[in-house]
């Protein structure tokens, strides 16, 4: 069984620096080969290129850009009447993820329009997320990039974003059927929203292309108290053959770097694996 490999999501790690290039530099220097960023749009992509070279971190996955934050928008892929916008939202992303050398793509769904009626809109945002993910599907490949579907809690997080359970998205994978679409497993939202943890990662990790942690409820560092058994959890990734990376989605408790004695621990403990693709 293989060591799981790692990733820095530097959108939230190292938070007392303020640039991403610093922060991958930090996620090098803590030992990381590789990093994810949630929405690098606001620097260039040749720039984030640079420093993700500089500092020798294999960038393995980015968003889709959420849209209009001042109008509360989260992502577009599923939001009737911003089709439009989710293509251009895309391509920029694709724009991204070239220049960077990232071979995936986290395709927001977004939320349930304010005020509206989850239930009674939910049909349609399904068929808007459906059409939108086989363009998705055909403009990634012809890239060779890989998009994926993450379920994101609605009970604490985001009580409006539209995709919020493996059941639901891993139906909306198998409808559109494109095997470059995959599920994307943030163990922080699974646990809040249907718990099962084992059973649901047994059941769905074969359509899994990326894991991300945090500690449930705070979603501070898997080492910080909280109801989630990493050592467990690690180790159940190793035995059912995961082969992705584990991004570290969470909020520090205190400075990163200290905070990141769970992770040197499993180093010592299991080895020190390569980033690759």
């Amino acid at each position: 069984m293989a060591p799981l490999r790692f990733s820095a999501n530097v959108s939230w790690l190292f938070p007392e620096l303020p640039g991403l290039a610093g922060r991958l530099r930090a996620a090098s220097n803590s030992g990381f080969k590789a990093a994810e960023i949630g929405w690098p749009y606001a620097e260039t992509p040749e720039a984030l290129a640079h420093a993700a070279r500089e500092a020798g971190l294999q960038l393995v996955l980015i968003n889709t850009p959420p849209g209009d934050r001042e109008k509360g928008e989260m992502g577009l892929g599923a939001v009737p009447g911003r089709q439009a916008a989710f293509r251009e939202g895309l391509e920029q992303a694709v724009l991204y993820a070239k220049a960077l050398g990232c071979p995936r793509i986290h395709l927001m769904a977004g939320r349930v329009p304010q005020g509206a009626d989850r239930a009674a809109v939910r049909g349609e945002m399904e068929t808007v997320f459906l059409d939108n993910l086989r363009h998705a599907a055909e403009v990634l490949a012809r890239e060779n990039l890989v998009g994926l579907l993450e379920p994101i809690n609605t009970r604490i997080t985001d009580p409006r974003y539209f995709l919020d359970t493996p059941q639901q998205a891993a139906a909306i994978l198998q409808k559109v059927g494109r095997p470059n679409l995959q599920l994307q497993m943030d163990i922080f939202h699974w646990q809040i929203m249907d718990g099962n943890l084992t059973g649901n990662i047994r059941e769905f990790l074969p359509i899994v292309g990326h894991v991300q942690v945090a500690q449930v409820p705070g979603r501070g560092e898997p080492g910080s108290p909280g109801e989630l058994n990493f050592p467990y959890l690690f180790q159940l990734l190793e035995d059912e053959g995961y082969k992705g990376f584990v991004g570290c989605e969470y909020q520090p408790q205190g400075d990163t770097v200290e905070g990141l004695s769970w992770l040197r621990s499993y180093w010592e403990r299991r080895g020190h694996p390569q980033a690759g693709q």
